[in-house]
This record gives C-alpha cells, sequence and structure tokens, in this order.
C-alpha cells in the first residue's frame, strides 16, 4: 500500500531559503506525498515563492495564517493533511532525495512505532559545508525524559497527533517538537532511528535553535517538567541527578566567563563608570 504522506512547511521569514527545501521534496524518489506551506504571517515574500512551487506541481498546496508561531503553524499545516503519515520540514532545511522512501516502509511495516526518524547533518550555507554529525538514540519514552534524542523533522502517523492534540502551541520559544515527542511516547508508542543521514540541519547564527538554547533552555526545560510531572516523579533519582548537572554546567561555564579576559576587560572598564555614577549620586 502507498501511503499518502503530507509534509508540513511552517514559513516565517525563511523565503530566502524555501525553494532550496522545496526542491528536495520534489526530488523524493517516494512520490505519493502532499506538500503544505502554511506561511505564518511571514512579512517577506514567501507567497510569491511558494506560488511559483504551486503552479510547478499540484501536489503542493498553499495556506496562509495569522502568526501564531511554529506549533500553531505545524498544527494548521497537520489539520488541512489528507496523509496518515506526517513529516514536518522547516523551511531552511533539506531532506535527502531518499527519505521517505526509506523511512515510509519502516513506519508502515510495524504497528508500535509511532516516529521514525534517522541521522543528520549540520551545514553552513552551502550543504556540502558539514560542521556537526549527529547520531540519535533510543526508542522507548526513557530516552526522551532529559534530552531530544529525535529531530524535529521525524516521520509520524497523524492519528498520534490527533491522540495528543498536537503540538502545544504555548511553547513558543522552542523544544515544542521534544514536548511533543515525549507527550506520544508516554502513551506507550516507540520510535526508530533508521542510522542513515538523511536530514540536513541549516545552522546559522541567529537561528531558532540557537536562540532557545542560549535564552530559553531553563523556562522550557521548567515546562515540560510540569507538564509532564508524573513521569518525572516516577524517574525521581534521574531527574534529580540531571538538574544538578545543570547546575554545575552553568556554574561551571559562569566561573569561566569571569576568568576570561573579555570579563575582566569589561570589568576595568565599568570601573570608571561606577565610580562617576557614586559621585554623581553625593
Amino acid at each position: 500500500m502507498n501511503i499518502l504522506v503530507s509534509i508540513i512547511v511552517p514559513c516565517y521569514n525563511q523565503a530566502h531559503f524555501l525553494s532550496v527545501s522545496l526542491q528536495s521534496v520534489l526530488d523524493q524518489t517516494y512520490t505519493n506525498w502532499e506538500c503544505i506551506i502554511v506561511n505564518d504571517g511571514s512579512p517577506d515574500n514567501t507567497e510569491e515563492v511558494a506560488s511559483k512551487w504551486c503552479d510547478k506541481d499540484n501536489r503542493f498546496r498553499y495556506i496562509e495564517k495569522q502568526n501564531g508561531g511554529l506549533s500553531s503553524a505545524r498544527n494548521k499545516g497537520v489539520s488541512m493533511s489528507r496523509g496518515a503519515y506526517i513529516l514536518p520540514l522547516d523551511s531552511d532545511d533539506v531532506i535527502d532525495k531518499s527519505f521517505l522512501s526509506k523511512l515510509v516502509p519502516v513506519l508502515q511495516k510495524d504497528d508500535s512505532l509511532a516516529i521514525v526518524s534517522c541521522y543528520s547533518k549540520f551545514f553552513k550555507g552551502d550543504i556540502e559545508n558539514i560542521v556537526y554529525k549527529l547520531k540519535p538514540k533510543g526508542s522507548t519514552i526513557k530516552n526522551l525524559l532529559f534530552e531530544n534524542s529525535l529531530i524535529a523533522t521525524s516521520l509520524f502517523r497523524k492519528k498520534c497527533w490527533e491522540q495528543v492534540g498536537g503540538y502545544d502551541e504555548e511553547m513558543k520559544n522552542g523544544f515544542e517538537d521534544w514536548e511533543f515527542w515525549i507527550a506520544i511516547t508516554k502513551l506507550g508508542w516507540e520510535y526508530k532511528i533508521v542510522k542513515d543521514y538523511l536530514f540536513y540541519y541549516r545552522k546559522s547564527e541567529a537561528s531558532m535553535l540557537i536562540n532557545t538554547l542560549e535564552n530559553h533552555r531553563i523556562s522550557n526545560l521548567e515546562y515540560v517538567l510540569n507538564k509532564h510531572k508524573e513521569l518525572y516523579k516516577e524517574n525521581y533519582d534521574n531527574t534529580i541527578k540531571y538538574l544538578f548537572f545543570l547546575i554545575n554546567m552553568y556554574r561551571d561555564t559562569d566561573l569561566k566567563t569571569k576568568k576570561s579576559n573579555v570579563y575582566k576587560l569589561a570589568k576595568l572598564i565599568g570601573k570608571p563608570i561606577k565610580l562617576l555614577k557614586k559621585l554623581n549620586k553625593k
């Protein structure tokens, strides 16, 4: 049975990369797909770029909505989809031409699987410029509790999205895919990793991932722990170990920063300013 796969591409200010991503969809050796391009209130020329692809191939569909964030855009796309399997694809990333042909059969043959993922490569600028490789592991909820072992661009069953109520639209600062995988696997579903590099993640200085890790990691973690507190209570000892690991990691990072020449220079420059403030107060 040749199952229809719905590829959901949320777009916000990435029109300049969109064609590269959509070309990787068009190049798929597995041909029974639809691609829903979701314009999440983007102020750039996303509509113009998307329209060209819809004219090129009728498997591409375009919808637009008011800006609501990544989770909202994905949920909108999935709600409009007709496929039994869903593949989220960010508008600046790329999938290998064999992505669907290798992952779809895996999901199709095992009814215990909710999600199938793969190895991935991070690139800068050109797709040949690989800067990092990721080999996720695991198969159950235990492997997801403290780290996201799955890339956002993983193939999953639409009925699992329906079971958990979709992506959490309250999570506007990243980690929404991690929480989504936790919500699915805690119901007893499993996932599988295909040991092949089939996904390419575009790494940039201003990416959402960088922003999330630098500014929202702790608040997102707190949100996930509170939302799924029963899981973390069941794994109390490991939860405590992980939290203390984070405390020590941030403490060590802070100490290194304070010992750095940049920090010392900034402190030296700041002394006259502090002195002037004191004199002004007097």
